[in-house]
């Protein structure tokens, strides 16, 4: 039974995907282990028209693993700043450095060192493997797991450990042996162009006379919506304090966290003073501060409403503090087109620096 699924499902899938499928995205065009690599890592919960500009400079400035590794982590920041979830960029930035230093600078090619790799999971371990080699290996991204949850009316949200199993049962089942490459990429297509989140286009669906939600009239049911749940609000002040040479304060966010390895605007706590904290910080006398209008920059679990606030400091203070306190973690900059700025830091600045 099976194997006749398999059969039936993705030889529907070949035959659309080489008539519709997408076969000129750019890491197609050369196709390499390490382009694929970086691509499946910047369309982790991100939508392929917002990754192409970025892939296209990240190839620029990097055009190989050994530029990746040898970069530093803000050259690499930089290149994928507006992107969101910085930690796929520090994953990348090491991962490329353990491929110099265990593999020879060569991408590996064996399944269980690819998963080795920092920031690569089961899923993109075999993408990778699959699109560029022609290896068999099942994946299940967002779009396969929307495909299979609809073709199969499997209940329950995905992110539930025995939805995810059910749902890797069936990606297995219906990888076939040949072709394997071409149908990674139409099995990602057809949910990204056909099996959409909203308004999928089912009558155009190479699969759906046989697709039991398609049948059910059910389609907007599956697959299975996450629990809702009140995102919390925090509330924070960035600080825009510039000295006469027209260089800004600006923080290097820890590792891991929000904004990890970016720089930042110094933070200060809503009810935190703001004169005595910059004296008590940074040694810096304020003449004058003012807040401007708050904005919401919301992250997967909270809301972050963020006030920016333009600081005044005497001059005798700000010309003397050419290096701060603690010079790793704060510095005055100037030239911030060489940095990795956090999205919100950088309309901040735009707006009001």
């Amino acid at each position: 039974m099976a194997e006749a699924i398999t059969d039936c499902f993705a030889s529907r899938l070949l035959r659309w995907y080489a008539q519709h499928g997408r076969h000129d995205l750019p890491w197609q065009q050369p196709r390499s282990l390490y382009r694929c690599w970086v691509s499946e890592i910047m369309l982790q919960q991100t939508q392929v028209a917002t990754v192409i500009p970025y892939f296209d400079n990240f190839m620029r400035a990097f055009p190989d693993i050994g530029s990746l590794a040898r970069a530093s982590q803000d050259e690499v920041m930089r290149h994928w700043a507006g992107l969101g979830y910085y930690s796929r960029a520090r994953n990348l930035h090491r991962a490329a450095q353990m491929i110099v230093e265990r593999h020879d600078g060569r991408f590996p090619e064996d399944y269980d060192n690819v998963l080795a790799l920092p920031g690569i999971g089961p899923s993109t371990a075999g993408a990778i493997l699959a699109q560029v080699l022609g290896q068999r290996h099942a994946i299940l991204d967002g779009n396969v797991k929307r495909v299979l949850a609809r073709y199969h009316m499997v209940e329950g949200w995905p992110g539930q450990s025995a939805v995810h199993k059910q749902l890797w049962q069936l990606a297995e089942t219906h990888t076939p042996l040949e072709q394997v490459a071409d149908y990674t990429q139409a099995i990602m297509d057809l949910g990204a162009t056909l099996c959409t989140r909203s308004r999928p286009a089912c009558d155009a669906c190479p699969v759906h006379t046989d697709c039991r939600a398609f049948h059910a009239g059910s389609v907007a049911a599956f697959p299975g919506k996450k629990p809702k749940k009140a995102l919390p609000v925090r509330q924070t002040r960035l600080l825009l304090i510039r000295n006469p040479q027209g260089e800004y304060l600006l923080e290097k966010r820890p590792p891991s966290g929000i904004w990890g390895g970016l720089w930042s605007l110094p933070e200060l706590a809503m009810e935190q003073p703001v004169v005595d904290s910059v004296r008590q910080n940074w040694q810096l006398k304020v003449s004058h501060y003012s807040d401007r209008p708050a904005f919401r920059h919301t992250f997967s679990h909270f809301h972050l409403d963020i006030t920016p606030c333009l600081v005044a400091c005497t001059s005798d203070t700000v010309s003397a503090q050419t290096v701060v306190d603690d010079s790793d973690r704060f510095q005055w900059h100037g030239d911030l087109s060489t940095l990795g700025l956090a999205a919100p830091v950088s309309k901040v600045l735009k707006l009001h620096g």
